[in-house]
């Protein structure tokens, strides 16, 4: 194994927004609806892809009225929402590293807040190699993506393994011909490794 590509979000950092909606509903079932129905994945894509979270917002709002001041909370206490580095990866980052691994990142992430990400969060400064999907205007699972990573670095596709807490991500990078691990905690990953 000589080259991991990693995810960012609930890999190696925390992203946890239903903590601020079940503070902000006062209810775990309403806030897990309102992610699922409102702030939803096709949405948050939209974002992560490059378009700009207030326009978004705005957007989504004039849909959604009665929800306005919950889905202004997204932007407003977005760093509310990442709550820590991954227990056991500063480790498992730091065993890779020494034993001669090459470490890469490919995320789905929102340009207007992943710099500050990056600066509040050593574990992502381990990382110094790395594609941010609103930079390149793509979002996993899409495999062009991918393909910017391994241009912009000059892997192969074969020498990679990749390692993404969502399936659909794994299974694109399979597709492209990476070894794909769909990741649950470290001790997991590290064994699959």
């Amino acid at each position: 194994m000589r080259n991991v590509i990693f995810d960012f979000g609930n890999v190696l950092v925390r992203w946890e927004p239903e903590l601020v909606y079940k503070e902000y509903f006062g209810d775990e079932a309403k806030a897990w609806w309102f992610l699922r129905h409102v702030v939803d994945a096709t949405w948050r894509n939209r974002i992560d892809a490059g378009e700009s979270t207030a326009a978004c917002t705005a957007e989504l709002a004039g849909r959604f009225p009665e929800y306005r001041e919950a889905i202004e909370l997204f932007d407003s206490r977005y760093f509310d929402m990442l709550t820590g580095e991954v227990p056991g990866m500063r480790e498992l980052l730091h065993e890779l590293q020494t034993s001669g691994c090459q470490l890469y990142g490919l995320t789905n992430w929102s340009m207007e807040t992943f710099p500050e990400a990056r600066r509040r969060f050593a574990i992502l400064q381990m990382i110094d190699r790395y594609v941010v999907s609103a930079a390149e205007r793509l979002v996993k699972p899409d495999p062009r993506l991918f393909r910017v990573l391994l241009d912009r670095y000059g892997l192969r596709a074969e020498e990679c393994t990749f390692v993404d807490d969502n399936p659909d991500n794994v299974a694109a990078a399979r597709r492209l011909g990476m070894r794909g691990i769909v990741f649950t905690n470290a001790d997991n990953l590290r064994k699959e490794l």
